[in-house]
């Protein structure tokens, strides 16, 4: 059977069929690839995988990314539970908008979400198209953003005095390891170019992003803010409702995500690997 991919019609997003993930050659490979840079945001329905199967699928993309406030699942250190039990009354994890690992020097590529236990209700995932956000943003913003850079630290979610921090909810299910090393701050441009595609698109969000490089607290938080509501409007968004066992990976350099609630109550376990930052990977 062929793959076959289908647009969302939203903003990003498509799903894919007739493939098994377990067993995939090179050319499969470099045809979810193509589908992934333009799509950016792909699920999988009736996959059956194992942990295994799941690391054995990221590497084919990409080497492992770094995951420095998760603890891993027993056996498998690439992998981390992203897990909500039906009584937990913790604040929903990763309600906010972001790219994943901004922070880092060199963030990820893109991510991978398995989908074990999901609820009837809720729980859907939510993504915003950053290269259509930029292509659309109004001249006047645009050129306040043109060649600033933004400064990025995990400061307020995994240090110790962060959300996830020493004083989080004692019944969170899923394990966070804050520590100090959430204090450090990395620079990237606020619009960058896209490795693999050259497209131009803007990166990561208030939130992960403290500051702006050379302007003043204030005024540089103003700036963010404005930033944000732009690029965070519902015509650049993907909503994505799972199905347990499948499996979504999307683009972390071009798209930001954030998860919904609506399913206490109910279960929720995904397994999450992370596709680390590729060198080797150039637009043509």
């Amino acid at each position: 059977m062929s793959i076959q991919v289908t647009a969302s019609g939203q903003a990003c997003g498509a799903t894919v069929r007739g493939v098994d993930l377990r067993d995939l050659d090179d050319d499969a490979v470099a045809s979810i690839r193509s589908s992934w840079l333009e799509h950016k945001v792909l699920a999988f329905p009736d996959q059956e995988l194992s942990d295994t199967d799941l690391e054995r699928f990221t590497l084919r993309f990409g080497p492992f990314g770094n995951d420095p406030f998760f603890a891993s699942i027993d056996g498998h250190p690439q992998i981390a539970a992203i897990r909500r039990t039906a009584t937990e009354t913790s604040s929903l994890f990763a309600e906010n908008w972001h790219a994943d690992w901004s922070f880092q020097e060199f963030p990820p590529d893109g991510t991978c979400l398995y989908g074990k236990i999901i609820p009837p209700v809720g729980g859907d995932t939510l993504f915003t198209n950053q290269q259509a956000a930029l292509e659309e943003m109004p001249a006047e913003l645009r050129g306040q953003i043109d060649g600033r850079v933004a400064i990025h630290s995990a400061r307020g979610g995994y240090a110790p005095d962060g959300t996830y921090g020493d004083d989080d909810e004692s019944d969170r299910s899923m394990q966070i390891v804050p520590s100090d090393d959430a204090y450090a701050t990395q620079r990237h441009p606020l619009i960058r170019i896209h490795p693999e595609t050259g497209a131009e698109t803007l990166y990561s969000v208030l939130g992960y992003i403290i500051g702006i490089d050379g302007m003043e607290t204030d005024a540089g938080r103003a700036l963010l803010a404005e930033l944000y509501h732009w690029q965070t409007r519902e015509a650049f968004q993907y909503r994505h409702r799972w199905e347990p066992n499948m499996l979504v990976m999307w683009d972390n350099r071009c798209v930001l995500h954030r998860a919904t609630g609506g399913y206490e109550g109910h279960e929720r376990l995904l397994h999450r690997t992370t596709i680390g930052y590729n060198p080797d990977v150039r637009a043509a």
